[in-house]
């Protein structure tokens, strides 16, 4: 329990959703700086059947809790629903989505605008991502590793090596 739960306050739980195919190191720094705000943060992996991921989704989700294991309050989950039904369904109240650059914001405030309109009590919190991974997308480090580049310094080593798996 955080110093800020006491045994009658309810549990502050958020939901990091996206694809993370792959996970990034832009992504951990998310996950690692949210966990710190909430007592339980589900990081929940979408199951959107109208792209073709790289990884499938119990892939994605297996990598997730390796490179989540020192993080005792995150849990890996799956979803294909509306966002908001899987927030009712796991009775959290707050949304967390990270944001490389102003670019990303307009669409951002779409999203949080029709999630908010579609239950008021659900919050979306913006946690700009460490300037070192500004540029960082899971597309990007895609396509450098199809094409045997330097990924290191951009996802954490399980994942590069899950990465040069599916590209070799």
């Amino acid at each position: 329990m955080s110093e800020a739960t006491t045994p009658d306050a309810p549990m502050k739980v958020a939901v990091y959703p996206g694809s993370f195919d792959p996970v990034t190191n832009g992504h951990l720094d998310i996950i690692r700086r949210a966990a710190k705000q909430f007592d339980r943060l589900i990081v929940a992996v979408l199951n959107n059947t109208s792209k073709k991921p790289l990884f499938t989704l119990d892939e994605r989700m297996g990598l997730l809790r390796d490179v989540t294991a020192d993080l005792p309050n995150v849990e890996i989950d799956g979803f294909r629903d509306l966002l908001i039904n899987y927030m009712a369904q796991k009775n959290a109240h707050v949304i967390v989505r990270g944001l490389r650059a102003v670019s990303d914001f307009e669409y951002e405030l779409q999203l949080a605008s029709a999630n908010h309109m579609l239950s008021p009590d659900v919050e979306t919190f913006f946690m700009m991502t460490s300037p070192q991974y500004s540029f960082l997308s899971s597309s990007i480090v895609k396509e450098i590793a199809m094409f045997k580049g330097p990924i290191s310094e951009l996802v954490p080593p399980r994942i590069e090596t899950a990465l040069r798996a599916k590209y070799d």
